[in-house]
């Protein structure tokens, strides 16, 4: 079961199992987000960053468009081009392992 309302929550794991008498883990088993989309919408943000640095803006220009610090720009530019990397190695991996098959 994972959280349905995206709202910030108001108190700790640890303050709502002693409120509710559950472990800590089990709070954060029930409003955790799931991991499914927490990775897709990541994706999202950093194709985002991405599209917009294709267009040619600056960091600057980027975070004022998407409202988050320019620091966080560079993070999602820095992942996405890691991302790409090891795709990149992956794929080329894959091309040599079916050539030595074949």
């Amino acid at each position: 079961m994972a959280a349905t309302d995206r709202r910030r929550r108001t108190m700790t794991a640890r303050e709502a199992a002693a409120r509710f008498g559950l472990a800590p883990r089990t709070i954060r088993d029930i409003v955790a987000e799931p991991r499914e989309e927490y990775l897709a919408r990541a994706k999202a943000r950093r194709d985002h960053a991405v599209e917009l640095r294709s267009q040619g803006m600056k960091q600057r220009e980027i975070a004022e468009a998407m409202g988050v610090p320019i620091g966080t720009v560079g993070r999602l530019l820095w992942e996405a081009k890691k991302l790409a990397a090891e795709d990149a190695e992956r794929t080329a991996q894959e091309v040599l392992q079916e050539r030595e098959s074949a």
